[in-house]
């Protein structure tokens, strides 16, 4: 008992335990936050790749510095600065990406009101989403390439400035006529700004993510390209199998049919909730009669 005594006279009673303040805590959240978002984007990117070569010359480093290898670490202190600048350029079109993710988060969006002068009825009507549906089946059966891209909060202006001006109403007739083989306007995308088509033949960035399955053709990459790095929604509808693939997010739903293709279009709408607990109980009616 004495030694037990001994020992917290002489160690224990050294020891400072610091103050913390709601202030640390939510330092510490924050922190934890962006380090685990930060170790995701890498994940998810070249930067992953790099990542790991940066370890093994940081292992080299360590050895350097351990065996006194003085020209070695003369050389590490005159490049850093030169290295890190290189990173930032290697890595300038995933940082890009990363600060436009940001952008799209709907906490940022509800502190401000970026989509006030949005209808209440939503980004486009039912109407538009059953001729998306109608016209996508249609292709589908008689395979028939189809892109069409459907834009949310972002803009896509910078794409449709490489199309051809379309502004038209959407309707079945007019996608099954845009995509027709052998039309002037059936090769690239068409881009849908609420209940409009407003430019067709548009080109868009193709995906370089390498987890696409190998099968996939531009039209596929294209659609997936684009929904990496804007908030938009891409219905494409394959030539050679007829199926229907929606991309979202950089990720890509394949072999969809209308009813799951209007589920994810109804996903993107924005309808009010009122009005979407509405048609569900339309819906439920009908069934029951």
């Amino acid at each position: 008992m004495q030694q037990l005594n001994n020992f917290i006279d002489t160690y224990l009673s050294k020891l400072h335990m610091p103050t913390i303040h709601w202030t640390d805590v939510v330092e510490i959240v924050i922190l934890t936050f962006l380090a685990y978002h930060i170790l995701v984007w890498i994940k998810n990117t070249r930067a992953w790749a790099l990542l790991k070569g940066v370890i093994v010359i940081a292992v080299f480093i360590l050895i350097a510095a351990l065996f006194s290898m003085n020209t070695i670490l003369w050389i590490v202190r005159n490049v850093f600065s030169i290295a890190a600048i290189a990173i930032v350029v290697v890595l300038q079109p995933e940082l890009r990406n990363a600060l436009e993710e940001l952008g799209r988060k709907n906490f940022f969006s509800s502190i401000i009101p970026f989509d006030a002068g949005k209808t209440e009825g939503g980004r486009f009507s039912d109407r538009t989403i059953n001729e998306i549906v109608k016209a996508s089946v249609e292709m589908g059966k008689v395979k028939t390439g189809a892109l069409i891209v459907i834009e949310q909060d972002q803009p896509l202006r910078e794409y449709e400035r490489t199309g051809i001006d379309v502004d038209g109403i959407v309707s079945s007739q007019l996608l099954i006529n845009i995509f027709e083989h052998n039309t002037p306007l059936h090769d690239g995308a068409i881009i849908v700004r609420g209940n409009r088509i407003v430019s067709a033949t548009c080109y868009l960035p193709l995906s370089d993510n390498m987890a696409l399955s190998k099968d996939l053709g531009t039209r596929h990459r294209a659609g997936v390209g684009i929904s990496e790095v804007t908030d938009s929604m891409t219905v494409i509808v394959s030539e050679e199998t007829g199926k229907i693939s929606v991309a979202y997010g950089g990720q890509l739903e394949r072999g969809m049919d209308a009813e799951r293709l209007r589920a994810r279009l109804s996903d993107i709408q924005n309808k009010p909730v009122e009005d979407k607990k509405r048609k569900l109980w339309k819906g439920r009616s009908r069934n029951e009669e």
